[in-house]
């Protein structure tokens, strides 16, 4: 136990004093992360509002692979996307293995199916009538989407959350098209797992503190913007 107590006092001097090498890993980490998320929302919640709202010949099988998507294993879209970014593969002339661009598809990957397919049944859940009565009512068809959507803000919040905890947590994906490599692509997760191998335990419980830090933060505000206390 003196060990773990010892560890966690120097993982919290590490924070407090602004470690250069954390502060790297911690500003890159939320980088890559949002820029993921931001396409993915971006792209997301319009897709799985769409996927709520309208009816079209294949929208089952659109649907099936949202959901096929939201379970795929993130070490089997890291070897997909590193196979898509090596020098044999199709985009390998853009030389983004081992960059934070190819950490940036893999997340996207891994988190836009999340966010579409949430959205979607956020979407769905919503009376249907509502829709018809706005227009009803004189509305375009843009406004009466954005009611529906008003309406169903929580699910849509809750997609973006999910979106973001997959992604922020994930390791074996970023592992294999970013290699890791100090300085460049080593993020807090993949950081965790080098340290905790070298026995640097100071180094990488300060790196788990800041991720759950994140998860935190991330979930403090999403319940502000549900225009939620912490006293309810």
């Amino acid at each position: 136990m003196g060990d773990i107590y010892r560890g966690l006092a120097q993982a919290i001097h590490l924070i407090v004093t602004g470690d250069p090498e954390l502060t790297q890993i911690t500003l890159l980490s939320l980088k890559v992360t949002g820029i993921a998320l931001l396409f993915s929302t971006l792209v997301g919640v319009p897709l799985g509002s769409f996927m709520g709202l309208r009816r079209f010949f294949g929208r089952h099988l659109v649907i099936v692979l949202l959901y096929t998507g939201m379970g795929f294993p993130p070490v089997v879209v890291g070897l997909f996307v590193y196979l898509m970014l090596s020098r044999a593969g199709p985009m390998g002339f853009l030389g983004w293995l081992f960059t934070p661009n190819a950490m940036i598809i893999s997340q996207i990957i891994i988190s836009f199916p999340l966010v579409a397919g949430f959205t979607m049944a956020a979407v769905m859940g919503v009376d249907p009538n509502l829709r018809q009565q706005v227009l009803s009512l004189g509305a375009t068809q843009w406004q009466a989407t954005l009611a529906v959507l008003r309406e169903a803000r929580v699910g849509v919040i809750v997609s973006i959350i999910a979106g973001f905890g997959s992604i922020i947590s994930e390791v074996g994906s970023v592992m294999l098209v970013g290699g890791n490599i100090q300085g460049s692509t080593r993020v807090l997760t993949t950081a965790i797992v080098l340290e905790t191998r070298k026995g640097n335990f100071d180094l990488a419980i300060a790196l788990g503190l800041i991720v759950l830090g994140l998860s935190f933060i991330a979930n403090a505000l999403m319940l502000k913007l549900q225009g939620r206390t912490f006293h309810d």
